[in-house]
């Protein structure tokens, strides 16, 4: 029975873990889309402070003196905080290999991107060596955490010897 139960959480991790390269690979293409919009955005903005006669921290701070502006100010430096955080995380995930980004999850975490992604994401059988690869990792993973769950919870139960 334990075996068995072992065999079946093997089975689900390698299915699980096996779709998460193409998985990740939308992930990278949406995010890089997000990544390319934001650059224009941030583009089109320092262009329009250059032809003012300003640098974008100048453009900025002069984004205040009413309610409108002041709250244009804050969602601009917001824009530019996310970029810099979405570029290197683009860059990061760029760097890695499929299997590699099995291991950058903190990497995932544009909760639009990810919803996105989640929302036209098609399971499929993977027929790379990415996907073999992620699949024996989930597989050996389910199988482990199913017989170490397994184990403790029948060892109150267990015969013990008698010596």
């Amino acid at each position: 029975m334990l075996r068995m139960l072992s065999l079946a959480g093997g089975m689900a991790g390698a299915l699980a873990l096996s779709q998460f390269p193409e998985f990740s690979q939308q992930y990278l293409q949406r995010l890089a889309g997000k990544v390319d919009a934001l650059d224009r955005v941030a583009a089109e903005f320092d262009a329009s402070a250059q032809a003012a006669g300003m640098d974008r921290e100048q453009a900025l701070v002069s984004l205040s003196g009413n309610a409108f502006a002041g709250l244009h100010q804050s969602d601009m430096r917001s824009t530019f905080t996310e970029l810099d955080r979405l570029r290197s995380d683009l860059a990061l995930l760029r760097a890695a290999g499929p299997v590699e980004r099995t291991l950058l999850p903190h990497r995932f975490l544009d909760v639009e991107t990810f919803a996105a992604t989640w929302g036209d994401f098609q399971p499929a059988v993977p027929a790379t060596t990415a996907g073999v690869a992620t699949g024996a990792m989930g597989y050996v993973g389910g199988w482990a955490l199913v017989s170490i769950l397994m184990s403790i919870l029948t060892t109150p139960f267990r015969r013990r010897a008698r010596v």
